[in-house]
């Protein structure tokens, strides 16, 4: 398969080639051809590099699925990037189980939001700007997922943190969008910081170990994983201070990417961006990072019980918290947003464990699942005039059957809905394998705490929460009788007008701008149609189906989210494919614990919050949950508040910044720097001044001077002499 696995270069250039493809002829196409045109073709040519990519993956993925387990992994070099005397850093990819179980989820569920999104962003002025960060956003995952040493990933890593916050704030006129945009760059700053001295750390005790590694004469490849994971466990396995170091600093880069406690709160504002961005972040690229880099580095966390137990139990802290919040939240993307951090604890739980193949696992049936619900949802809002809140929804499935369809039958995913004798939708089977590892092993260990054990029963609570919430946001957005848009009053048109003509009589003072940003003359008289076109709902509002560019790929996401699990599941085929043999250093490890029915207890978990949320849901919205926040009860309020978490981080790094800096400026530098500047300063003029006096400009004071000089000159060689004769 040498051969064939050059085909790999193709998948991960087609999407950059489709990212400079609309950044340099997009505009152009679109204003020679007409928007309507011009779009249609460069949606075209955003949707076919990835959809190829996708084809070429799937070929690539058959053909490694049919050689002999032990030589699943082809290493793919086509230059040299870094090579110096000690160090040599080609630019290789490595085509194996993992980096291809992504690259499949990246250009699958990328392609389909690629082609959803050409119908939701049909009418946004900067399309082309808008497909040309999100092709560069598949790029930098896949060089993330498919780079062979820690040097690639870092730069795919870096390069998906870098088009989040182009895509995030996509809208960037919108202050709050901008804002949004900066918590997610910064956040990841703090997880990059970890992950960087992880790096740092693993190569110092690697090229310091040489002498104990298996290498070919000459190899200085130290970077690369194919030379780090067959030799690290013997370096490291002696030395498990360091082995949990550098685990924790790589779960430091995990945290930050995939949204973990304390560093998961910029997600939830990611949704400021458009949905299709929201989609590809939570579904099929950024997020899941974390869970990649643990899998890809496994045999540094099998080492270390400790760092496990960590990353275990934070997972579940996260999963609870995370679920917990989502209650409090009435933004249909909000609720969404918080279940993927809770989803994503479900599988750092799974990895913290020791079942490495079961984060990812849940990796797979989470894309299909979170990738249909995101996309349902923005056909939701797109339906309902963009507008995003719930308590104004109600009864849609009379008006959007095809939506309704699709994303029941994501939630009954995600919910792990299923019966006896334990068949369900795709979510069920991943949480299922987590649950089991989590109750029946002792990996996670911290002295005889068996803290995966506790995790684990903390994530059978939280499948009960994320049952329960996810009945609430399907219930009070498609079910009962009520249509709660009804109750808004239309609004007058000719205000809205009016508004905008007084704008246009100032044409370089357009006034109080409530975006926070200035718009130019020929934006802001488009201001009124987009106005008009995204944020009016009210009483005589009729939703309408979405067109087929966005409900075609909820249909697709719809078939895998039912029954891929099952597939996934049925024989073992994902544990055989993603880990065929028993772990370098745990071995065998069980994913059904003794003294436990673990079908029963999830099919029950599932179950309760089900009937939970109905009893609650099933009329609509209860009045204890409505418009008038004084009559939520206290703890709802404080997770709609992210229990003040949120809040607190951004004035003590704001507000309490601002005060530390005013600090160093009143007593440093303003109290110690300057005072010596300024010392020095007085002092040198002081010292001028007394110069200066002798500096008169007459001539008879200057030769008064040089009379007293000499007479000084010629009284001191007298003296001297005179000593110098006394000496004698």
């Amino acid at each position: 398969m040498e051969g064939t696995a050059s085909l790999i270069w193709i998948v991960l250039f087609l999407p950059l080639i489709g990212s400079l493809v609309q950044a340099l002829f997009g505009g152009s196409v679109v204003a020679k051809m007409g928007a309507a045109k011009g779009k249609r073709v460069m949606g075209t040519l955003a949707v076919l590099p990835i959809a190829v990519a996708f084809a070429i993956g799937a070929f690539l993925t058959l053909q490694l699925s049919q050689q002999e387990v032990g030589a699943r992994s082809h290493v793919v070099t086509l230059f040299d990037w870094i090579n110096i005397a000690s160090l040599r850093v080609p630019f290789e990819l490595v085509v194996d189980p993992l980096s291809m179980t992504m690259v499949l989820i990246i250009t699958g569920i990328g392609a389909l939001i690629h082609l959803y999104a050409t119908g939701y962003m049909a009418d946004d002025q900067e399309y082309p700007r808008f497909f040309t960060y999100l092709n560069l956003f598949v790029a930098s995952m896949l060089i993330l997922v498919l780079g062979n040493n820690l040097g690639l990933m870092f730069i795919g890593w870096e390069g998906v943190g870098l088009c989040s916050y182009l895509l995030i704030g996509f809208w960037y006129r919108d202050i709050e969008n901008a804002k949004a945009a900066n918590k997610a760059f910064i956040v990841n700053r703090i997880g990059d910081w970890g992950l960087t001295l992880g790096m740092f750390l693993l190569f110092a005790v690697i090229v310091a170990n040489v002498d104990k590694m298996q290498l070919p004469e000459g190899e200085t490849r130290w970077l690369s994983y194919d030379v780090i994971l067959p030799n690290i466990v013997r370096i490291i396995e002696a030395q498990p201070a360091i082995a949990t170091a550098i685990a924790l600093l790589f779960f430091v880069g995990a945290c930050g990417k995939s949204a973990q406690f304390p560093l998961y709160f910029w997600l939830p504002d990611a949704m400021a961006g458009p949905t299709p961005v929201s989609a590809l972040i939570h579904a099929a690229t950024m997020v899941t990072s974390g869970i990649v880099i643990l899998n890809r580095m496994h045999v540094i966390f099998e080492v270390s019980e400790v760092a496990s137990a960590v990353v275990a139990m934070v997972g579940a802290f996260t999963a609870l918290f995370a679920a917990v919040i989502a209650f409090g939240q009435t933004d249909i993307k909000k609720v969404l947003a918080y279940s993927t951090v809770s989803q994503l604890g479900f599988m750092f739980i799974g990895c913290g464990v020791g079942g490495y193949w079961t984060g990812m696992f849940h990796v797979t049936t989470h894309a299909f699942f979170k990738a249909l619900l995101f996309l349902g949802s923005g056909a939701v809002i797109y339906a309902m005039a963009h507008n995003q809140d719930m308590r104004n929804y109600g009864n849609l499935r009379k008006y959007l059957p095809i939506t309704f369809a699709t994303m029941f039958i994501g939630f009954i995913a995600i919910a792990g809905l299923a019966v006896p004798p334990g068949f369900g939708f795709a979510g069920f089977y991943s949480k299922e394998a987590i649950l089991g590892y989590a109750l029946a092993n002792e990996h996670a260990s911290i002295g005889v705490l068996n803290l995966g054990y506790y995790a684990g029963v903390l994530g059978l609570l939280v499948a009960g929460l994320t049952a329960c919430y996810m009945t609430r946001m399907t219930w009070l957005t498609f079910f009962g009788k009520e249509e709660r848009w009804r109750a808004i009053p239309a609004v007058e048109h000719g205000h809205h007008d009016d508004h905008h003509v007084a704008h246009a009589h100032h044409a370089h003072d357009h006034g109080p701008d409530t975006h926070g940003f200035f718009y130019t003359d020929e934006e802001l008289a488009a201001q009124p149609h987009e106005h008009e076109h995204h944020h009016e709902l009210d009483e005589t509002h009729t939703p309408k189906e979405v067109p087929p560019s966005m409900w075609i790929p909820l249909a697709v996401l719809a078939v895998p989210s039912a029954i891929g699990g099952f597939l996934l599941y049925r024989n073992h085929a994902f544990e055989k494919w993603l880990q065929p043999e028993p772990l370098p250093v745990l071995g065998e490890m069980s994913g059904h614990p003794e003294h436990l029915n673990l079908l029963m207890l999830s099919i029950a978990a599932a179950f309760s919050g089900l009937i939970v949320g109905l009893l609650v849901y099933r009329k609509g919205l209860p009045k204890s949950e409505g418009w008038e926040m004084g009559k939520w009860a206290t703890w709802r309020k404080l997770a709609a508040n992210q229990f003040g978490y949120d809040r607190f981080l951004v004035r003590s790094s704001t507000e309490g910044g601002g005060e530390v800096a005013n600090m160093v400026w009143k007593y440093i530098d303003v109290g110690i720097i300057d005072k010596i500047v300024n010392g020095v300063g007085v002092a040198v003029s002081k010292v001028g001044m007394l110069f200066g006096a002798f500096q008169t400009g007459y001539v008879r004071s200057y030769a008064l001077m040089m009379l007293f000089g000499v007479t000084g000159f010629l009284g001191y060689i007298v003296y001297t002499m005179i000593r110098v004769g006394g000496g004698q």
